[in-house]
């Protein structure tokens, strides 16, 4: 009896495991509440699909390594849900191995359903489909969209339940967002906004996860919906109730590129002084936006002309790779701010004034909590862009520089400051290597028709929408039409010039089977005008137009009916004045055949369509290439330098590299010769890259490529040069280090509230090649006030002559060293009353 008894309860039991194991996640005015306890949360952003599976694992762990408590990602719906009701979660989109990885990590996620997203994804991440649908109007009170949203958020929060991967569950999702930023855009439309934006907010409360929901950047939130902060700083946000935690869901450690602009880059210390100011000021859970940025690989890239490359500046960079000095320098932050974790949630805070004030700014305050324990922790902070202070707090004096945070655990010593980059800097070259090819002379070629290639689509008077008619499923769109010119027309004494405006993005014009011209918008402004000086012969003359999109509009209110293509077309300087051909008969032909016949993928190989070449052409316009490759050695990460290239597709195998650009920012496009990181940072402060394409390089996934028989296709709209077309490995070439005296020397793995800075431990430098990689040479060493960056150091009027035998003597021919900034390394003081400093390049090889 006893036995069937308990044979009874073995099932009961294991239903019950579940419940007994589930957390509950609730919040106050501190922070979120995780089984009864606050929690103060760093959070890391890896968007699944910017990235493929086999790198997953490794960058959740650096994520881990780096600090991070928690993943967030948004879900991409017009990458689940192909056509309506058809859902494809494979590869790339494989969303729940994504989460299981997460998972399998030991850390949170917060998964940011959307599903509208923006996140300069193509359409903003809603199906294109969706816009044509009868009577839909995206985000707002229209029943279709809301149907349809309704429909895939009950599908993901499904997929989520039945996985048990809710932290109610027994799970780790601990937040879940609905709708995203929408409160910039809500007046936009109306009554419609705000009903559309509260009836989001009830769908989502109704799907019962057990988890709080947030909305980002809304601030008119429902009581039960937590708003929160998107910005490069958020420490003055404060949430629509006194009830709700200070969240920050995107914190920009960099910005998105356009092709044909220089690249924008956010200072280590500005990020670090970011995070610490909202800290200090109250804010509980703090998500980079975005901790590793990835690919847009194939066309989900948005913009429009938003490049291939998310790498978005990020600390983990596009390549999977850990950015020095940025990762380290906000991985000690982090372990700093742990250290005060008790005391910022449960403790009571106090807000003093250091200083004077100036302009209504607080030029240095300090934000100090202590609680019952006898806890306590201060943030001093120095917000003056320019000056450096001493600040006197408890009796006792403080550095703070410019623009800095220090964070005391223990209301006594500095355990981190945000100005002082302790980290090294890690430089990182691409480094060429030869297209192999595993056949020698191998090329194979397939040249596009230049105008319709098959049987027209459709023939219109005058011009279509570019994205209504393709409805995205290719970037092309080709326009034919002719031009008689009269016999008499003479040869000489006129100067044609065909005048093409559009609403966006590019076009390339073929007179007479000859291509003559190009042009393009710019993520600025997409729309454009060209006008084509041509020759006419007397006779018919063909003009084919072939018109693009370069990625789809992401955000913005009423933004999917923003159109792209052709306006107008005419020809002028002839002797019957302007010819307006706008109103032509045009024929219409959607896509490339290339496309058409699949010739990227690999069962194409063998179409009759590709013609062998034992060298393939140049300067080709509208040609496809073909050419079986070999692995490029070693197991670094890969990049494929298409600058030899004009503009067009890549593939690897059948998978899209994506649209390669290498399109040359101008050079005065804002770049400066140093970045100053005091002060509001915005996208236009810090950039590089001026004079130089945009992106040379397109990142290839190890995983890509097969051991033998790997295949690259280039389809090539204007023309380029193939065989220069090299695989480029990314390497870690050098690393730089630049440490001061004065800088934070305690180590937060051991630290301890006894201890004391009045017997202060000297600061050190610490240098490391990668996995493999020794220090093979040291390229400058200087103890006494250098100056510059990594790679450009110069001597100072201070200098100790035996710099560099000191530093050769501890790190040559290892893969690490330590260099202690102290008379016992480098002898005697020769120039007292001056702090010193060590800058140290070293090659790693």
């Amino acid at each position: 009896m006893a036995a069937t008894a308990a044979g009874r309860l073995l099932p009961l039991l294991l239903l019950l495991l579940p419940l007994l194991a589930a957390s509950t996640v609730t919040y106050d005015h501190r922070s979120l509440i995780i089984d009864g306890r606050r929690r103060l949360l760093i959070s890391a952003s890896i968007h699944y699909p910017r990235s493929v599976p086999a790198m997953w694992p490794k960058l959740v762990a650096e994520a881990k390594e780096g600090g991070a408590d928690c993943i967030e990602t948004y879900v991409f719906w017009n990458g689940h849900e192909t056509a309506p009701g058809q859902y494809y979660f494979e590869d790339r989109f494989d969303l729940v191995q994504f989460v299981r990885v997460v998972k399998d990590a030991g850390l949170y996620l917060m998964l940011r359903i959307g599903p509208f997203v923006a996140a300069e994804w193509n359409f903003g991440g809603v199906p294109v489909w969706l816009h044509y649908i009868p009577g839909t109007v995206f985000r707002t009170n229209n029943e279709p969209f809301k149907s349809h949203m309704q429909s895939f958020t009950t599908k993901i929060v499904d997929m989520m339940k039945k996985e048990r991967f809710f932290a109610s569950q027994g799970g780790h999702i601990i937040l879940a967002q609905v709708e995203n930023e929408y409160g910039d855009y809500e007046r936009g439309y109306g009554a419609g906004g705000k009903a559309y934006a509260e009836w989001a907010a009830s769908m989502a409360l109704a799907q019962n996860i057990g988890v709080p929901w947030i909305m980002c950047q809304q601030y008119d939130a429902p009581d039960h919906v937590i708003n929160t902060c998107n910005k490069f700083y958020c420490d003055q946000f404060k949430p629509n109730s006194p009830t709700k935690p200070k969240i920050w869901t995107e914190n920009w450690p960099g910005w998105f590129q356009t092709f044909g602009e220089s690249n924008p880059h956010r200072p280590p210390e500005d990020v670090a002084f970011s995070v610490a100011r909202f800290i200090g000021k109250g804010g509980s859970v703090q998500n980079y936006y975005v901790y590793h940025g990835g690919t847009n690989f194939d066309r989900t890239a948005g913009g429009p002309f938003i490049t291939t490359s998310y790498d978005y500046d990020a600390p983990i960079d596009e390549y999977g790779l850990r950015r020095l000095p940025k990762w380290a320098h906000l991985r000690e932050l982090h372990k700093s701010i742990k250290l005060c974790e008790h005391s910022l949630l449960y403790g009571n805070s106090t807000s003093l004034s250091l200083g004077p004030q100036q302009e209504v700014t607080l030029l240095s305050s300090a934000d100090v909590y202590t609680d019952h324990s006898g806890g306590c922790v201060a943030f001093l902070a120095n917000v003056d862009s320019e000056k450096d202070k001493v600040v006197t707090f408890r009796n006792r004096q403080y550095d703070l520089p410019a623009w800095s945070v220090s964070i005391l655990p223990d209301c006594k010593n500095v355990v981190f400051n945000t100005a002082k980059v302790q980290s090294q800097t890690m430089m990182v070259d691409m480094v060429p290597e030869t297209l192999q090819a595993s056949i020698p002379d191998q090329w194979s070629i397939f040249r596009e028709k230049i105008g319709i290639w098959d049987k027209s689509d459709f023939v219109r008077n005058g011009f279509v929408d570019l994205i209504n008619t393709t409805k995205d499923s290719t970037d092309y769109l080709w326009h034919t039409t002719s031009l008689n010119v009269d016999r008499s027309y003479p040869a000489t004494g006129n100067h044609p010039v065909l005048n093409i405006h559009s609403k966006g993005h590019a076009v390339h014009a073929f007179l007479n089977n000859m291509l003559i011209g190009s042009a393009y918008g710019n993520g600025s402004e997409s729309s454009f005008s060209v006008h084509m000086p041509i020759s006419l012969k007397a006779g018919k003359n063909e003009i084919a137009l072939l018109s693009m999109t370069v990625g789809l509009k992401s955000a913005g209110p009423y933004y999917e009916w923003v159109g792209a293509g052709l306006t107008s077309v005419n020809v002028s300087g002839i002797k019957n004045g302007t010819i307006d051909l706008s109103s032509n008969n045009w024929a219409y032909k959607i896509g490339l055949e290339g496309e058409h016949y699949s010739l990227y993928k690999p069962d194409q190989g063998n179409n009759q369509r590709w013609r062998p070449q034992s060298e393939p052409p140049k300067d080709q316009p509208l040609t496809w290439y073909k050419v079986n490759i070999d692995v490029p050695e070693g197991d670094v990460p890969v990049g494929i330098d298409m600058q030899s290239m004009g503009k067009g597709l890549v593939w690897l195998n059948g998978n899209a590299i994506g649209r390669y650009f290498p399109r040359t920012s101008s050079t005065d496009d804002r770049c400066t010769p140093s970045c100053n990181y005091r002060g509001q940072f915005s996208p236009n402060k810090c950039r590089i890259g001026c004079g130089k394409p945009t992106q040379r390089w397109y990142h290839v996934p190890r995983s890509w490529f097969h051991p033998s028989g790997n295949t690259l296709v280039v389809f090539e709209e204007h023309g380029g040069d193939p065989m220069k077309i090299t695989f480029s490995r990314r390497v870690v070439t050098s690393v730089c280090s630049f440490v001061s005296e004065n800088f934070p020397s305690i180590d937060l793995e051991s630290w301890d509230k006894s201890i004391s800075d009045d017997g202060a431990v000297a600061a050190k430098v610490q240098l490391s090649c990668p996995k493999g990689k020794k220090i093979s040479s040291i390229k400058f060493a200087s103890f006494g006030d250098p100056s510059g960056t990594c790679r450009s150091y110069q001597q100072g009027s201070c200098h100790h002559p035996s710099s560099l035998s000191v530093v050769e003597k501890a790190c040559l021919n290892i893969d690490s060293c330590t260099v202690t900034l102290s008379e016992d390394g480098f002898g005697k003081d020769l120039c007292p009353g001056v702090a010193k400093t060590l800058a140290i390049e070293a090659d790693c090889s």
